[in-house]
């Protein structure tokens, strides 16, 4: 059966690819996000989306816009999709307390936040329900720069194994691991051509990703469609946390 799915980070780059490709599915979508103003563009480009705004740092913010969802959708939702994430890319030596407390609340504290919030709604669905999160390819691979957003996904990874434990066989949970990827929250990084180009070539597929290579398995992983796959990180990297062609 179909029913809603609540994507934070509805209004980014994956967020609203995901938005729009769930929305092929038949399923309804209510988006949340920071900027009320993206959100109500990005629902009205998806159909009729609903949205509410929140700040995922904040927990009383994320269950105030969590009990608006999931009342707008009647009590219950077939999903939720945490998009949230940061590019924080900094040797060791110039990262600051802040820098790694700020990566973990947005990237893990945030979902745990956003899953916590859900779960009445998740659990009042008549089927089983659906959770994915999103880690990254530098939690298997160690990049120089790294430390930081990589501690935090690899949180991020631990959360939907001890998750999709707990909450079986009623809700699943899973989440998919990307490799650099061409949205608004990686422009910086890619803003000089020349090494977006050097990047790509590391892939064996000789590219970035972009938005609309992930959103077809995350609308996968959060329909029924997707009924016996829980507890898993799904690589969505070009080949780059497997695969070496050069060298």
């Amino acid at each position: 059966m179909v029913g809603t799915i609540v994507i934070f980070g509805g209004s980014g780059g994956i967020g609203s690819a995901v938005a729009r490709a769930v929305k092929a599915r038949g399923y309804q979508v209510h988006l949340i996000g920071r900027d009320a103003g993206r959100l109500t563009s990005t629902a009205e480009a998806v159909g009729g989306a609903g949205y509410s705004v929140a700040d995922v740092e904040d927990e009383a913010s994320v269950e105030h816009a969590m009990t608006e969802a999931a009342a707008a959708a009647g009590g219950s939702l077939a999903g939720l999709c945490y998009a949230v994430g940061t590019i924080n890319l900094k040797p060791v030596t110039r990262l600051t307390g802040e820098d790694v407390a700020r990566d973990f609340r947005v990237n893990a504290q945030g979902a745990f936040f956003a899953i916590k919030a859900a779960l009445p709604a998740l659990k009042a669905y008549d089927g089983t329900a659906s959770i994915l999160l999103f880690s990254t390819v530098a939690v298997h691979q160690g990049f120089t720069a790294h430390a930081s957003v990589a501690m935090a996904k690899g949180a991020v990874e631990g959360l939907i194994l001890s998750l999709a434990a707990e909450l079986a066989p009623k809700i699943r949970v899973n989440c998919i691991a990307p490799s650099l990827t061409r949205t608004p929250l990686a422009a910086p990084l890619l803003s000089n051509e020349t090494m977006a180009t050097a990047i790509a070539g590391l892939h064996a597929l000789q590219r970035l990703g972009d938005a609309d290579d992930i959103a077809p398995l995350a609308a996968l992983l959060l329909s029924s469609e997707a009924g016996w796959i829980t507890g898993q990180s799904v690589g969505v990297d070009g080949g780059r946390s497997t695969l070496r062609t050069k060298g």
